[in-house]
């Protein structure tokens, strides 16, 4: 029973995030769209590589996530130095977290 009050002790203390939202055919969508930051990119790109590429995508770590013309997050590994190969590539739709595309070069 203490553990329930202090749990909700804790709760008032802290403030709800909130967001700006807009409203597009019937979907909720945040002002800056669902993939927001380089971050959130990279962790979309890399949900959507391990299942294809598997744990080998880790090699071309680090990633990198650049917004081109305010719309579309191009995420990419990084070539080890010295080493003959491509890297995981992801086009993701920052509006909606839509993947565009992906590859990995040879």
């Amino acid at each position: 029973m203490l553990m329930i009050a202090i749990a909700c002790a804790n709760c008032n203390s802290e403030k709800l995030k909130t967001v700006d939202t807009i409203s597009e055919n019937g979907s909720v969508i945040p002002v800056n769209g669902r993939v927001p930051n380089e971050e959130t990119a990279i962790r979309i790109a890399e949900a959507v590589w391990l299942p294809i590429y598997g744990n080998d995508i880790y090699n071309s770590k680090p990633f990198h996530a650049k917004l081109i013309s305010d719309s579309i997050w191009v995420v990419e590994g990084t070539l080890p130095e010295g080493h003959l190969g491509g890297v995981p590539y992801a086009a993701i739709q920052k509006k909606d977290g839509k993947v565009l595309k992906i590859s990995h070069g040879q």
